[in-house]
Order: C-alpha cells, then sequence, then structure tokens
C-alpha cells in the first residue's frame, strides 16, 4: 500500500498486530482511538500511512510486514496474553525479541502441539476461519471404548448441548485395553472440541496434541521451541 492509498482504520490497527480486525472496530466504537487528534467511534473510517492513529493514548507504530511463527506449545501454559486466575500463559514464555504476537486460534491449558503466532490480527482472524479449508489434525489419548459406529457419528456431526459440532474424522491407530491412540481432523476447532465430543461418548481424552494447521507441520520442533516461517514460504500458501 502506498502512502496514498485509504484502508479501514481496524484493518490498520490490527495489522499493526495490536489484536484481531474485529476488536479493532470494538475498540473504535468505544471511544478508544483517535485520527490526528479527533476521536473516531465508527469502524467505517478510512486512513492512509500518513494519518497518526492513537489507541488507548499511544501511538500506533508503523505497521510490519506480515510474520507467521510456529510454536511447540507446552501443555500447562494458557493460551491468553493475561490470566484472571494468574496461570501460566504462553505470550510469558515466549523470547522477547518476537515482540507482540497473538495466537491464530487456541490450545487449552492441557493441549500441546503446534500452535501459530502472528504480528498481523487481521491474518489471525482469517486463519481462524473454516471457510479456509484448512486440516487442523491431532494425536489423542482417550481412555474409554472406541467403536466404529461412535466414529461414524463423529464424522457426520453430533449436537451437544444444543452446540451443533461439525464433521471430526477420527482414525483409530492403536488400542490396548481402555486406553487407544487416535489420529483426529477436523475443520474448525470450538472451544475444548475434542475433548466435549468424546466426553458425549462417555470416553476421556488424557492427551491431546496438535500436529498441524492447515499446510504448516509441527514437525521435530521441540516443546517451547518457536520458528519462524519464511516469507516466501508464508506468501504461498497465504498470497501477498
Amino acid at each position: 500500500m502506498t502512502n496514498d492509498q485509504a484502508e479501514r482504520l481496524a484493518k490498520r490497527i490490527a495489522r499493526a498486530g495490536l489484536c484481531s480486525r474485529r476488536e479493532a472496530e470494538k475498540w473504535i466504537e468505544a471511544g478508544r482511538v483517535k485520527v490526528g487528534g479527533v476521536k473516531i467511534t465508527t469502524p467505517a473510517f478510512n486512513v492512509s500511512e500518513k494519518d497518526a492513529v492513537v489507541v488507548d493514548g499511544k501511538l500506533l507504530a508503523e505497521s510490519e510486514s506480515t510474520r507467521l511463527w510456529l510454536y511447540h506449545k507446552p501443555a500447562g501454559l494458557m493460551t491468553t496474553h493475561k490470566d484472571p486466575q494468574g496461570r501460566p500463559t504462553v505470550f510469558e514464555k515466549l523470547p522477547k525479541e518476537l515482540g507482540r504476537v497473538i495466537s491464530i486460534g487456541r490450545l487449552d491449558l492441557n493441549s500441546e502441539g503446534l500452535l501459530l503466532l502472528t504480528n498481523d490480527g487481521n491474518l489471525a482472524r482469517k486463519l481462524e476461519l473454516p471457510s479456509t479449508g484448512w486440516i487442523r489434525r491431532y494425536r489423542v489419548r482417550v481412555y474409554g471404548a472406541i467403536a466404529p459406529s461412535m466414529l461414524a457419528q463423529m464424522k457426520n456431526g453430533v449436537t451437544i448441548d444444543g452446540m451443533a459440532y461439525g464433521s471430526v474424522e477420527a482414525v483409530l491407530d492403536s488400542q490396548k485395553g481402555n486406553n487407544s491412540w487416535l489420529t483426529v481432523s477436523l475443520k474448525e476447532g470450538k472451544n475444548r472440541e475434542i475433548r466435549k465430543i468424546f466426553e458425549h461418548f462417555g470416553c476421556r481424552v488424557s492427551r491431546l496434541m496438535r500436529l498441524s494447521y492447515g499446510p504448516f507441520q509441527l514437525g521435530s520442533l521441540e516443546k517451547g521451541e518457536v520458528k519462524e516461517v519464511s516469507g516466501k514460504v508464508l506468501r504461498s500458501f497465504i498470497g501477498n
């Protein structure tokens, strides 16, 4: 974008990595944003790179180029910037040189594996949407009886307490007594979705590890390790 081109104010804030575009729109409506010293309260407002944008009294930094990192989240960390209960968070453990980043989706406290991080809130929102068609794949250890009929129902989608869950493909990899390992794939990750679905069928997830998110793989990344995706690879998957 050249200096003379305009874009939505919320998108400008999201590109700076402060939050998602949707969150930025809420911030604007709440009166937290000023442009050229004037409070803006409507998201339907365009700005250029020349405009001075202030959020919560702080000048918005120039937008960085979009970056993406792969992170191997250990179990025991919350995927949030601040936990009201004081539990350790992913962002407290990240290298300081990353600056402020946000996660693309979440992994709950006891889940581990691949977590995507970015400095671009707009990208985070885009890649979280089921419309991307990206498969999220997990390795899951379950305690309880696994029946073919149960896996068939999961593939057709289930409704639990009024919440409709889409198709979940689960493949039984191994079974020893009541303990089983499965590979589970889905296109949408609602809050604790895999755990809730197995609980619905009388089973308990004792370990859950995300192996991949779309084209990005956990691979040999060690727990707590962060690896940046090159700009060339990033563009090949998400465009400019």
